[in-house]
């Protein structure tokens, strides 16, 4: 055991006697440990705060033109301009009780007050508006020159029930349409279902045709599931109505963005980490220094132990054990830090911290604490052979 160890006591008497390069050795392991379990924790408050954002439309198919259709004409190709009202039909009747939602989308300016911003603009069916997405003040449209406005864009215009909005480019020559705005749209972040609802301004869908044209054409089609475990078969169903001759729609869900999603914000996690690890590179480099001079230090001391019959491995246990207590010294610091930072980065770079304390978030802690201890360790190993190894010998007779 530790406790007792002869050997442990004068490891600790060689920390106590060189306290101040020890806590600057140990300083290096804190940053690397704060380094590496802030980021590991920043990295799956974005992965967890973004997979329960995107499993809210888990149960939606999104479908959106081919990128090339063929034409009709032999070796001619002409690019997919939208879903037609004849693929439309055929999605309705291989969509079966569920909800089919048409969407014409285009992105514009706009002008409220004196202050012109620029966004998406989504015509709807006023009627298909509550499927998905909930008015957090005023109410929903009803038609004519009624819109909404997403969360984000009335923040940051500080737009209000009532307001009216010009849509399109400002030219002083042309005549802008004009929308009042019936309600604020609950802020629902990033959305699987292809609708950036947020950074949007959302009209009827005849407002929306006789103002930029498209009618019965739509950019893209979502289908919203009453049961989510019939998204495979709901999916076959419409691939095998309406791309019976050729590929005329793409066909994707939520889960298979969901999964693209996270394992990207996954691999960038790792990233970070290691960029974060670097550090830790740089800590390795100051114990071996300090377990160094600590070595040639105590020639006499590692002499006189020899001399006296003390084994190899009692030397090496010596060092090592002066290597681990840096190791925890700089992890037990690191990992308090670690908590007190991560959750300042977590709230400044997330806005939340409602997935701070979940298991998968605060094991980066230990993680850290266990990589800078294992650093210190290894950092010791070399000092420590060498230690072992002199020649009783010489090291009496050094200076």
């Amino acid at each position: 055991m530790i406790k007792g160890d002869i050997f442990f006591d004068l490891s600790v008497r060689s920390v106590r006697l060189n306290f101040l390069r020890s806590l600057l050795a140990s300083i290096g392991i804190v940053i690397g440990v704060v380094a590496i379990s802030s980021m590991g924790m920043l990295g799956t408050n974005m992965q967890l705060s973004v997979k329960d954002q995107l499993s809210a439309n888990v149960n939606t198919i999104m479908l959106t033109s081919d990128v090339v259709r063929m034409s009709t004409t032999p070796g001619a190709v002409t690019a997919a301009n939208g879903i037609d009202a004849s693929e439309l039909n055929d999605i309705r009747s291989s969509a079966g009780q569920n909800d089919v939602v048409p969407i014409h989308r285009t992105s514009t300016q706009f002008t409220v007050g004196n202050t012109n911003g620029r966004g998406s603009i989504y015509g709807l069916n006023p009627s298909d508006i509550p499927k998905f997405l909930t008015v957090a003040n005023g109410s929903n449209i009803h038609g004519g020159d009624q819109a909404l406005v997403g969360a984000t864009v009335a923040s940051n215009l500080n737009i209000a029930v009532g307001d009216t909005l010009k849509i399109g480019q400002n030219c002083a020559t042309v005549t802008r349409p004009v929308v009042r705005v019936a309600g604020i749209l609950q802020a629902r972040g990033i959305a699987a279902d292809g609708v950036n609802a947020d950074n949007a301004i959302i009209v009827s869908d005849n407002w929306y045709t006789n103002h930029f044209g498209d009618l019965d054409v739509y950019d893209q089609v979502n289908v919203i599931l009453q049961d989510v475990d019939t998204i495979n078969q709901t999916e076959a169903a419409i691939d095998k109505k309406v791309n019976r001759n050729s590929e005329v729609v793409r066909i994707s869900d939520a889960s298979s963005r969901l999964s693209t999603i996270t394992s990207t914000l996954g691999t960038i996690t790792t990233f970070i980490m290691a960029i974060g690890g670097i550090s830790l590179v740089v800590a390795a480099v100051s114990i071996f220094n300090v377990m160094m001079m600590s070595v040639k230090e105590r020639v006499q001391e590692i002499g006189i132990l020899l001399s006296i019959g003390t084994e190899k491995g009692e030397v090496r246990r010596m060092f090592l054990y002066e290597a681990l207590i840096l190791g925890i010294i700089g992890a037990v610091v690191g990992g308090i830090m670690s908590f007190i930072i991560g959750y300042s980065v977590v709230n400044a770079m997330i806005g939340s911290t409602a997935y701070f304390f979940r298991p998968e978030s605060l094991i980066y802690i230990p993680y850290g604490m266990i990589i800078g201890v294992v650093v210190c360790v290894v950092s010791g190993l070399y000092p420590a052979w060498m230690a072992s190894n002199m020649d009783p010998i010489d090291a009496l007779r050094a200076e």
